[in-house]
């Protein structure tokens, strides 16, 4: 992958919304890296074929895993688990339930350990999180800004491993890859100095796949039901989600990247995330 290159999407066997970070246009005329940031929804489907080109021509040598536990228990392990020059990190940005947090100490097919799930985790691996005064926003800006005051501190790790991470690519990813990715990843490309229209195009970007990708996670019985409750309208990101969080971040904190400073991301740290993206 060289910067050379202008077709963003991966497009691979068992993933439906992989794309890379790269060539996004930034403030001051230059543009993001290719090959150093992907995002993408679920990991455990890649073929032996996805696994070649993401470790082998990509240079994957992280991933970045947003799901709940009760996610990663029931659909099970990624195969890029079993690949030794790749690490896992797992933060959750939505609340946990249930005893245990740290899904990668556990074995994701140990049937004691599924069975101690509680009988409604199933039911709390998608909520729509309100921050308090956040009522009247937009159903996904509400649950956006959950993820930031109820996720900081993972919303802040994986920026972190972002940041000291290199010199091989990460892939930052959850279910769908659109909304906890899509934070994630916007709060990263602020850092980067993209463009904020970028931002909020990068974001929109899912909206090319979606069909395909509400149809594959209707096939999984950790989403289908939240797949056939609503339409896939509802399902598609709209760009004004997106831009609306960033006015709010610029009307509360100065912007993305005040958010970060006044959440302890600091400037060496920021600066470790642009040149991850720019250099």
């Amino acid at each position: 992958m060289t910067s050379t290159r202008t077709d963003r999407w991966l497009h691979l066997d068992g993933t439906t919304n992989t794309r890379d970070l790269g060539g996004l246009p930034t403030v001051d005329g230059g543009e993001t890296v290719f090959g150093r940031v992907l995002r993408s929804d679920n990991l455990q489907t890649l073929s032996e074929a996805d696994v070649a080109t993401l470790v082998d021509e990509v240079g994957l040598t992280e991933v970045i895993d947003l799901r709940t536990t009760a996610e990663v228990l029931m659909e099970g392990r990624s195969p890029l688990r079993d690949v030794d020059s790749v690490t896992h990190r797992h933060f959750t940005l939505l609340p946990e339930r249930g005893r245990r947090t740290d899904v990668f100490a556990a074995e994701e097919d140990d049937e004691e350990l599924l069975a101690e799930l509680p009988a409604d985790w199933v039911e709390s691996l998608l909520p729509r999180q309100v921050a308090a005064g956040d009522e009247g926003e937009p159903p996904a800006v509400r649950s956006y800004l959950g993820y930031l005051t109820d996720g900081t501190d993972n919303v802040l790790a994986a920026l972190r491993t972002l940041a000291a991470g290199g010199p091989g690519a990460a892939v930052v990813h959850c279910a769908a890859g659109k909304d906890r990715t899509g934070v994630v990843c916007a709060l990263a490309l602020a850092v980067a100095g993209v463009e904020p229209e970028a931002i909020i195009a990068d974001y929109a970007q899912t909206a090319e796949v979606i069909d395909a990708l509400v149809a594959k996670l209707r096939t999984h019985p950790t989403y289908a039901e939240d797949m056939t409750r609503r339409d896939v309208a509802s399902h598609t990101p709209q760009a004004g989600s997106m831009r609306r969080v960033l006015e709010l971040l610029d009307e509360r904190w100065g912007g993305p990247i005040g958010w970060l400073e006044q959440h302890g991301f600091d400037a060496d740290e920021r600066a470790a995330l642009r040149a991850r993206l720019r250099d």
